[in-house]
C-alpha cells in the first residue's frame, strides 16, 4: 500500500506537512481545521483503507511477538501462505504484535470485507485449511476457536452470537491505554500508526505548548516511573530542563532483566512509534536533541521493529532535524546492551552506553545534573514514555481520572507462573491481586491452592493470601513489604517451597552484582550460602559444625538482610534481600521446618526428601530397583523391595517408573 506521505504528494505545497494535515483534521483540530476540506477528506478515505475498514478483500493479522513466535505463529504464517495460493484466494496477511493473551497464542484475526474483525486462538497450522474454508469462503466463524468480535458501527453484522472482545473475562477488567495498538495494528506500519491518532500528541506539544507547558501537562496527569521506585516523571523533567547546559540526552531504559517480565518487550514489539513519539515529546520538554535506547540484545524482533520505527519516523520528518517544520531537532540511535541484570539501574546504564563497564555509582549528582557524557540526562523505562503520548493527546485530567488518588493511570503487568491465563494484563491503578490473578488470571490450574505472588521481581516480595486484596498502587504495596517494580507478577500454588524461592532470586541476585559495595557484593554470597545449607540434608555435613552454622545462619539471616538493605550502594543492592525479608515474615514457619525438621513441607528441596516403598501396593517387579542407578533399592522378585536412604540420591527414577503406585516421598 502507498504511504501516506505519497498519497499526500498533492497537498504537501497546499498545506505545509501532510503529517500534521493528517493529525489536524483526524481530531478536528488546528490551524487545518476547514481548510482544504477536499485534503481533509482524502484524509479520512486515506485513514479508513489504511485500518481496514473499507478493506475490499479479506484480512488476516497473525500475532507474531515473540510469544506468538515461540508458539509457532511462523508456520501458521506459511500455512495460510500455502493455502490461500493453493485455493487462488487474495487475501492480506499482516504481522501484528502481542494482544497480550499468551496462554492462547497462537491468535489470529480476521477481517472480511462489510464483517467486524474477529479473533481466534491457538490457531494450529492444521486448523488453517478449516479456517480458510469456514471463515473466509462460507463467511461462517468456528466457535471454539473464538475470542471474540471488535465492535464496529455497524454491530455484530453477521457475526450473530459472538460477545465482543472486551466481555471475555481476560480483558474485560483490563483498560487499554499504553497497549491499546498491540496486536490490533501492523507495529511496522507508521500509517497504521499515523491512522490510529499516533503522533497527535506529539504535533499537539511542538506546535500549540512550551516545553514547561508540557511538564506541567504531564505533572497534572500524575504519571510516575514505571520502572520502580514510582518518581513523579516531570519531576525528573524539569531538574534536567532547569539544569543550564549546550547538550543534554534522553534515555529509554528498555533493559528488561527481572525473571518472569516481559512487558517491555511486548510494547517494543507491538507499538514501538508510540516509544518514540513518548521520547520525542520528553526531549522538547527538557530541551534534549539526542537520545538512546538501551535495549538488551536478547530483544532481536524488537530492535529491529524499532530500527524501522526510527528509520520511518525519520522520513515521515518526525525525527530528526526541524521536525514538523518547528525547528525542533531530536535524533535517536539504540544502544545494544549484553544482558547485565545491573544496568537496569540508571548510572550503570550511562556507563554502559559510555563504552564503559555497567556498574553504578554513587549519588549525587544526579542524571539530571551530571549523567550521560557528564551532561545533564533523563531517564525513563518503556512503559513511562509509552504513557505520555496519550496524556498529551487526550489531556492530563482525562488520565488523571484513572486510578488512584497517588497513583494514577494503568500498570502492565507480566502474569506468568502457577495460573491458568499467562499473558500481558494492563489494569487501572488500584485494582487488587486478587482480581488480577482470579478474575483476569482465571486462578489456579490443576485444583490446587494459591500460596503467594512474587511482585516486582528479585527487588519485590513475595505475598501471601492473607494480602492479596491489597491494592495494586505504589504505597499500598509498600505497606505489605514488596514493590511495583517493572511489573513482574510470577503466581505460585501449593507445590511452591518458599525457602526455594528465596535461594532461587538470591542465587540470581548473587551471580548478577556488579561487585563494587561490599554489602551487596558479600552479604548476598552470605545469604545464599545459609539459604543452601536450610535445604541441605544431614547427609552432606560431615561436621557437627556445619549442623551448626546451620542454626546460627538462621538466628543471623535477618540482620544482615537489614545491612544489606541499609547500606548498599544502588536501588539494586538496597532491594536484594526484599524476597528473604518477606518470605522470612510471611511464610516464616516453611523456613523452621527446614531448619528443624529437615522437612521440604512442599516436597521441593530435594536434598530433604526421603523416598518409601508402600509394601501394601510393591508387587516386587523389580522395575525400580532396575532404573536406581546407585542401586539403592534391594528386595527379592514378587516380594516387597525397600529403599536404602543412605545411597538414595534423589532422582526420582523409581517414583516415576513404579507402575503400582507404591513409591511415595516424605
Amino acid at each position: 500500500m502507498d504511504t501516506f506521505k505519497d498519497l499526500f504528494a498533492e497537498l504537501w505545497n497546499d498545506s505545509g506537512n501532510p503529517v500534521k494535515l493528517l493529525i489536524d483534521s483526524l481530531n478536528g483540530v488546528g490551524e487545518n481545521k476547514g481548510h482544504n476540506e477536499s485534503g481533509i477528506n482524502a484524509v479520512q478515505k486515506i485513514k479508513n483503507n489504511i485500518l481496514l475498514e473499507t478493506n475490499r478483500e479479506p484480512v488476516l493479522l497473525i500475532g507474531m511477538g515473540t510469544c506468538g513466535l515461540a508458539n509457532g505463529a511462523q508456520k501458521v504464517y506459511d500455512a495460510f501462505v500455502e493455502q490461500l495460493k493453493q485455493k487462488n484466494i487474495k487475501a492480506r496477511i499482516v504481522s501484528t504484535g502481542c494482544v497480550g493473551y499468551c496462554a492462547k497464542e497462537v491468535i489470529v484475526d480476521i477481517k472480511l470485507p462489510g464483517h467486524p474483525r474477529i479473533s481466534y486462538a491457538e490457531v494450529k497450522p492444521e486448523d488453517v485449511p478449516e479456517i480458510i474454508e469456514k471463515t473466509l469462503i462460507q463467511k461462517q466463524i468456528i466457535q471454539d476457536k473464538t475470542l471474540g468480535i471488535y465492535k464496529t458501527n455497524a454491530g455484530n453484522n453477521g457475526w450473530d452470537h459472538v460477545e465482543p472482545i472486551e466481555q471475555n473475562p481476560f480483558f474485560r477488567k483490563q483498560k487499554k491505554v499504553v497497549l491499546e495498538n498491540c496486536g490490533v495494528i501492523d507495529p511496522e506500519s507508521i500509517d497504521q500508526y499515523l491512522a490510529k491518532g499516533g503522533y497527535y500528541g506529539l504535533m499537539k506539544a511542538l506546535t500549540r505548548m512550551k516545553p514547561e507547558e508540557v511538564i506541567g501537562e504531564v505533572m497534572d496527569a500524575g504519571l510516575r516511573g514505571r520502572g520502580g521506585g514510582g518518581f513523579l516523571t516531570a519531576k525528573k523533567w524539569e531538574l534536567a530542563a532547569n539544569t543550564k547546559s549546550e547538550k543534554k540526552y534522553l534515555i529509554c531504559n528498555a533493559d528488561e532483566g527481572d525473571p518472569g517480565a516481559f512487558m517491555d518487550r511486548a510494547v517494543l514489539e507491538g507499538d514501538p512509534h508510540r516509544i518514540v513519539e513518548g521520547m520525542i515529546i520528553a526531549a522538547y520538554a527538557m530541551g534534549a536533541d539526542e537520545g538512546y535506547i538501551y535495549c538488551r540484545a536478547e530483544y532481536p524482533l524488537a530492535i529491529k521493529r524499532l530500527e524501522k520505527t526510527i528509520k520511518d519516523a525519520t522520513d515521515y520528518g518526525l525525527l530528526g532535524d526541524n521536525i514538523l517544520g518547528t525547528g525542533f531537532n531530536f535524533k535517536l540511535k539504540i544502544k545494544k546492551g549484553a544482558g547485565a541484570f545491573v544496568c537496569g539501574e540508571e548510572t550503570a546504564l550511562i556507563h554502559s552506553i559510555e563504552g564503559k563497564r555497567g556498574m553504578p555509582r554513587p549519588r549525587p549528582p544526579f542524571p539530571s545534573e551530571s549523567g550521560l557524557f557528564g551532561k545533564p540526562s533523563v531517564i525513563n523505562n518503556v512503559e513511562t514514555f509509552a504513557n505520555v503520548p496519550v496524556i498529551l493527546r487526550n489531556g492530563a485530567s482525562w488520565y488523571a481520572h484513572i486510578g488512584t488518588e497517588n497513583s494514577k493511570g494503568t500498570k502492565i503487568f507480566a502474569l506468568s507462573g502457577k495460573v491458568r491465563n499467562v499473558g500481558l494484563v494492563e489494569v487501572p491503578m488500584g485494582v487488587t491481586l486478587r482480581e488480577i490473578i482470579f478474575d483476569i488470571g482465571g486462578g489456579i490450574p490443576d485444583n490446587k491452592k494459591f500460596k503467594a505472588v512474587q511482585i516486582g521481581g528479585p527487588s519485590g516480595g513475595a505475598l501471601p493470601e492473607s494480602v492479596i486484596d491489597t491494592k495494586i498502587d505504589y504505597e499500598s504495596l509498600k505497606k505489605v513489604g514488596a514493590m511495583m517494580g517493572s511489573g513482574g507478577l510470577v503466581v505460585m500454588d501449593e507445590s511452591t517451597c518458599m525457602v526455594d524461592l528465596a535461594k532461587y532470586f538470591m542465587d540470581f541476585i548473587q551471580s548478577e552484582s556488579c561487585g563494587k559495595c561490599i554489602p551487596c557484593r558479600e552479604g548476598t554470597k552470605r545469604l545464599l550460602e545459609i539459604l543452601k545449607r536450610l535445604t541441605t540434608s544431614h547427609r552432606s555435613e560431615v561436621s557437627q559444625d556445619e549442623s551448626l552454622l546451620r542454626f546460627q545462619g538462621m538466628v543471623y539471616m535477618e540482620r544482615l538482610a537489614d545491612v544489606i538493605k541499609n547500606t548498599s550502594l544502588c536501588g539494586l543492592g538496597q532491594t536484594a534481600a526484599n524476597p528473604v525479608l518477606s518470605t522470612l515474615h510471611y511464610f516464616r514457619e516453611e523456613y523452621e521446618a527446614h531448619l528443624y525438621d529437615r522437612k521440604c513441607p512442599a516436597g521441593v528441596c530435594r536434598e530433604l526428601l526421603t523416598y518409601h516403598i508402600d509394601t501394601d501396593k510393591c508387587t516386587g517387579c523389580t522395575l525400580c530397583a532396575k532404573k536406581c542407578p546407585q542401586n539403592a533399592i534391594l528386595g527379592e522378585i514378587k516380594k516387597a523391595h525397600y529403599i536404602i536412604d543412605e545411597k538414595c540420591i534423589r532422582c526420582d527414577q523409581c517414583r516415576t517408573n513404579c507402575k503400582f503406585d507404591a513409591i511415595y516421598v516424605e
